[in-house]
């Protein structure tokens, strides 16, 4: 998905809000990978059901910290690995789902007459 140079005109309302929409959904996509991943890994190396294990990523990926103990090491250094990944997977959502409002707002204030 590519912005408009700032020499072009500013989009219209319709296909801004085309373009939030598909950042949005791009941002809910990687979330769903991100669960998937930490739900596949708590239950597996941290030996969780499925609930506890969606719990314990949810809290993990939003920063929240852990809520259950890691008993094994393999779970301990999934659980590692997993908040490391979070970390960057955070900051990474939040530039796509703010990257087209700003560069929006940027473009107004820049664009030529």
């Amino acid at each position: 998905m590519k912005f408009e140079h700032h020499k072009q005109k500013v989009i219209s309302v319709r296909k801004f809000a085309i373009r939030i929409l598909k950042y949005f959904l791009v941002s809910v996509s990687l979330i769903a990978v991100s669960l998937f991943i930490g739900i596949a890994g708590y239950a597996h190396f941290g030996h969780l059901n499925f609930v506890d294990s969606l719990h314990m990523s949810s809290m993990i990926l939003t920063g929240m910290g852990p809520v259950a103990e890691m008993k094994t090491d393999a779970g301990k250094i999934f659980s590692s690995a997993y908040a490391l990944y979070s970390g960057v997977i955070f900051l990474s959502i939040a530039a796509v789902l703010f990257a087209p409002i700003i560069h929006r707002i940027l473009h107004i204030l820049n664009v030529e007459d």
